[in-house]
Order: C-alpha cells, then sequence, then structure tokens
C-alpha cells in the first residue's frame, strides 16, 4: 500500500491560513476548516476519493503553474470547493495529493468558465 501525502499550493495554504485565522470568530469559517480537514484525511485513505474532472476542463492555469495532468474536486460546506492534483512521491511507495486550491463557488465557476 502506498503512503499518501498531502502538500498545500501556496494559494491553498493562503486559505488555509485564513480559514485557521477566522474560525475563531466566525462559524463559517470553522466549518469550511473542519470539512478541509476532514477531507484531507479522507484523501489520504483513498486518493481518489474527489471527483475526477475531465482532462479538457482542467484550466489553463493550473496546467501552467503546477503542470496538472489530472484534477479532482471535493465539495465543502457553503458550496465551496478543495481542487487537488495527484503525482507520485519522491519514493515508489508514495502518492502525492497537491491542494491547488480552496475557494468559493463564485471563484471555481469563473476559474471553470461556467456562466450563471
Amino acid at each position: 500500500m502506498k503512503i499518501v501525502r498531502v502538500k498545500l499550493s501556496p494559494e491553498a495554504e493562503e486559505v488555509y491560513k485564513h480559514l485557521n485565522e477566522e474560525a475563531p470568530t466566525s462559524k463559517t469559517e470553522r466549518m469550511i476548516l473542519k470539512a478541509v480537514n476532514q477531507k484531507v484525511e479522507l484523501i489520504k485513505s483513498n486518493p481518489h476519493y474527489g471527483e475526477p474532472i475531465a482532462k479538457n476542463l482542467i484550466p489553463g492555469e493550473y496546467k501552467l503553474r503546477y503542470g496538472a495532468t489530472n484534477l479532482f474536486h471535493v465539495e465543502l460546506p457553503v458550496f465551496w470547493r478543495m481542487l487537488y492534483s495527484l503525482t507520485d512521491g519522491e519514493s515508489e511507495v508514495e502518492i502525492v495529493a497537491f491542494v491547488l486550491d480552496i475557494t468559493d463557488h463564485k471563484t471555481y465557476d469563473k476559474k471553470f468558465g461556467y456562466k450563471k
């Protein structure tokens, strides 16, 4: 069985830090943060937990910036999304789930070119 490590992109880490800072005083941020932590654990136990996104729908920025060739999304409370990509780790017994983004629904729709 391969070990699954979860890493955050700088953008995802920024949102994660913000959620941690706001969680003590905001119920919404606390709820999203708790869900992110739960989903990370689920991804560690099953890297294919999220819904796969078709290769032709992967936003160009993820392909350019991170070389993403696969993408999965996980739904979070209040219509937020967490997007991650799977890559080989540094050894043959490791998979890295690279969290590219933790975003609200409006930003998610904009990245994927969805219109109202």
